[in-house]
């Protein structure tokens, strides 16, 4: 059964306060999930379809891109963003966790190095 965008916002926020310093806010009207003020993952839909965004490596981006449940995520997929389908297929929540323990690290680099 398809789960309801409040469901899989329940699912998501569970997931993300698993991530050490994880803090949610809303960003362009979407939840977002930060790590010191920096967005590492966000819930949207984008021409009706629900997606968990997160950051991966550019190098890699394409890896990702290439399996049909992706796609690049609009304005920011330029960073390396990519934007996982909600209903493409059963989510497998380990596999988000991952990424989003991934994408959180990025993004906390990325603010180191601006230090």
């Amino acid at each position: 059964m398809k789960k309801s965008h409040a469901e899989i916002l329940k699912r998501l926020r569970s997931a993300c306060a698993r991530i050490p310093d994880s803090s949610e806010t809303v960003t362009f009207g979407h939840p977002a999930f930060q790590v010191s003020g920096k967005t590492y993952a966000v819930l949207e839909e984008y021409k009706g379809e629900l997606s968990i965004c997160v950051r991966v490596e550019k190098s890699v981006q394409d890896v990702f891109l290439d399996d049909a449940r992706f796609y690049r995520t609009p304005y920011i997929g330029k960073h390396g963003w990519v934007s996982l389908k909600v209903y493409a297929a059963p989510l497998d929540w380990d596999e988000i966790a991952q990424l989003l323990a991934g994408s959180r690290e990025l993004v906390a680099a990325q603010g180191r190095r601006r230090r």
